[in-house]
């Protein structure tokens, strides 16, 4: 693979996860399956390479694979193992999917410890198996990135170089307008996992789209997970899929899946763990005027929401435009930082679809709109939050 890391996309988080291979500290990558973390720890092999780390100092290990789990059944094993290959420089030892190991925090922690010139990097599937395996135990020994499947610029680069590049300019042509417009209406229906979004034919892009939900349903879900009742949560990702931008009512989803209230949050908490989708509560100063606490939901693929829907219309043929729209502008968000995202909404129905909290905004409203109006008409329900709130800015 190394050799052909140099024609793949360099994900956007790459010079942070690069810069932190100096640190001391483990380097815990984290992400869905399938979004590139395997080529990721590639790449990063070939930047020690090039900045003149000797390939033998530099150890893979893929713990999805038997053969490579094996030499981590024995920590006393594994540190003779090392001490055996620590010379005068520094040992860099990658182990993806970290999480296999028995104990993996544990088991990582007392190696840390020993203070030997070992450089750790790890990646992780599933936050739920990290955080009770990995990142308790290793809490102030390790720092965490997210890895994501690929955002627009992400996408861009990898379909047209050129086009990429062009894109943080205000002004285009209308020809590359044309062009990245057609790029954009097949990334929001088809998402960014890159298998998919490197893929031209529409069969095979459907048939990768199928092989990563069923691989997430099989191995995670019901092979990890233990969950039993697997058509019930099947349908929930299905039904969140249909209420994108609407409240989500657990009470009323136990009555559509015949499964107990405490069965949909168990499941809705293993879809947010598992990087599937991600809940958004409501922003709210003055609790009597604004409404519920019932959250929304959001997918963070769009290719993936709309498998779970069977719907893989083009963007122009479908009726759920805006709910698509919006979907995707909570995932750009939620991939490029780490801002807390609510949405507004009043008793008297004023609502504004995104609030995030930053570091330079404390409320910055956000409103979708799917239209073809060059500057589109502000709602009523936006001009009241920006009078009852006054933020500095605000993005329609």
């Amino acid at each position: 693979m190394l050799e052909n890391n140099k024609n793949l996309v360099q994900r956007d988080i790459f010079p942070q996860i690069a810069h932190h291979l100096d640190a001391k500290e483990i380097t815990l990558i984290i992400g869905p399956r399938q979004v590139g973390k395997t080529t990721l720890l590639s790449q990063l092999k070939d930047h020690l390479v090039r900045r003149g780390n000797p390939e033998s100092r530099i150890l893979s290990f893929n713990l999805d694979l038997i053969t490579d789990r094996t030499l981590f059944e024995s920590q006393t094993e594994f540190i003779k193992f090392l001490k055996e290959r620590i010379g005068k420089e520094k040992l860099f030892v990658f182990v993806d999917e970290a999480q296999r190991v028995e104990n993996a925090g544990i088991f990582f922690k007392g190696i840390y410890d020993l203070d030997l010139p070992v450089k750790f990097v790890l990646t992780g599937s599933s936050a739920l198996e990290i955080k009770s395996k990995i990142h308790e135990p290793l809490t102030g020994r390790k720092r965490i990135f997210y890895l994501y499947p690929f955002n627009f610029q992400e996408y861009l680069s990898a379909k047209d170089a050129s086009l990429a590049k062009i894109l943080d300019q205000k002004e285009y042509s209308i020809y590359t307008k044309e062009r990245i417009l057609e790029h954009f209406l097949r990334f929001i229906v088809w998402g960014g996992y890159p298998k998919i979004a490197l893929e031209d034919n529409i069969a095979s892009k459907e048939q990768f789209l199928k092989e990563i939900y069923s691989s997430y349903i099989e191995r995670d879900i019901i092979g990890f997970l233990e969950i039993k009742n697997t058509t019930a949560f099947t349908n929930l990702i299905a039904i969140l899929g249909s209420q994108i931008g609407q409240l989500v009512n657990t009470q009323e989803l136990s009555g559509t899946l015949n499964v107990e209230r405490k069965t949909v949050e168990k499941y809705l908490e293993i879809l947010e763990k598992t990087f599937v989708v991600e809940r958004v509560s409501p922003f709210f100063r003055n609790v009597r005027k604004e409404i519920t606490k019932m959250p929304k939901v959001y997918f963070m693929d769009m290719g993936l929401r709309n498998f779970a829907l069977g719907d893989l219309k083009t963007f122009g043929a479908r009726q759920d435009k805006g709910a698509l729209l919006e979907n995707f502008i909570f995932s750009e968000f939620r991939k490029l930082n780490d801002s807390r995202f609510h949405f507004w909404r009043t008793k008297e129905k004023a609502e504004v679809d995104f609030v995030l909290e930053t570091s330079f905004s404390k409320a910055l409203p956000i409103e979708v709109k799917a239209t073809t109006m060059k500057s589109p008409e502000i709602s009523r329900s936006f001009r009241s939050f920006l009078n009852a709130y006054k933020p500095k800015h605000a993005f329609v």
